[in-house]
């Protein structure tokens, strides 16, 4: 498949949707906003958006367009992992002519600095995934953020004066908490070499980008620390992650 042809993918082929979304063609909005908890874009799209139209709820990963600030916006759950977010991102980018992708998540904080609570920014995600094999490079793949919405992004942190860090992060095929390596043989080492926090799908989001030759940010709350042990609530990853995702949407 040459590179190009991911732009002159159509919907035609398939009755209705594709086999993992349900939406028909302008549906969704150029920009979509993605959570990895399917629950999470429910409630964004409950709470923070007006005239909302659910588009998908295949296999319970629900979509919603809906508008915020006079101006159309989507979003939809990732779910976890690389594979997930490699399949939805990618045919929201080659089927749907979605152009932005943000993602937002929550992240694991792999040097002192990130506390929980902070909001981290990635340039770039370095992985142990072999997401990047499909491309047959003589090397590795090294994606980053689209640089304007990076910049966007750290404006409204800013002016929100909300705690961030702007840098590399990590992206495990692993959950480290239950990875089998002692710490020091796993994502230590991460930390050590720059990476600031450890998320696990943000690398396929930005290899998908690249190849569409289309936006991606992805933006992060660190709710658990890796080095001082605190941890949020189950609950409040669900509904306390409002600073990130107001940022999200003013950059939209």
């Amino acid at each position: 498949m040459k590179s190009d042809d991911v732009h002159k993918k159509d919907l035609s082929q398939y009755d209705s949707g594709t086999p993992h979304n349900s939406a028909k063609s302008g549906e969704i909005a150029p920009t979509v906003l993605m959570p990895g908890d399917p629950l999470r874009a429910k409630r964004i799209a409950e709470t923070m958006l007006s005239n909302v139209h659910q588009f998908n709820a295949i296999r319970n990963m629900f979509g919603y367009t809906g508008e915020y600030q006079g101006k159309e916006v989507s979003v939809m759950g990732s779910g976890m992992g690389a594979p997930s977010m490699g399949v939805y991102s990618y045919e929201l980018y080659a089927f749907y002519g979605v152009e932005t992708i943000i993602r937002i998540g929550t992240c694991g904080g792999l040097v002192p600095e990130v506390d929980v609570g902070d909001l981290v920014i990635a340039m770039t995600a370095s992985t142990d995934s072999n997401y990047a094999h499909q491309y047959k490079l003589n090397g590795t793949l090294s994606p980053s953020a689209d640089f304007a919405l990076l910049e966007k992004a750290v404006r409204e942190a800013r002016k929100k004066k909300i705690q961030f860090h702007v840098g590399s992060i990590f992206s495990s095929d692993l959950f480290s908490l239950y990875s089998a390596l002692p710490a020091d043989e796993g994502w230590r080492r991460w930390g050590r070499m720059g990476c600031k926090a450890t998320d696990m799908e943000c690398y396929a989001l930005y290899c998908n980008a690249v190849w569409a030759h289309k936006r991606a940010l992805t933006l992060l709350t660190c709710s658990d620390s890796n080095i001082s042990h605190k941890e949020m609530s189950p609950e409040a990853r669900q509904n306390s992650l409002d600073a990130m995702i107001q940022i999200a949407l003013d950059i939209a």
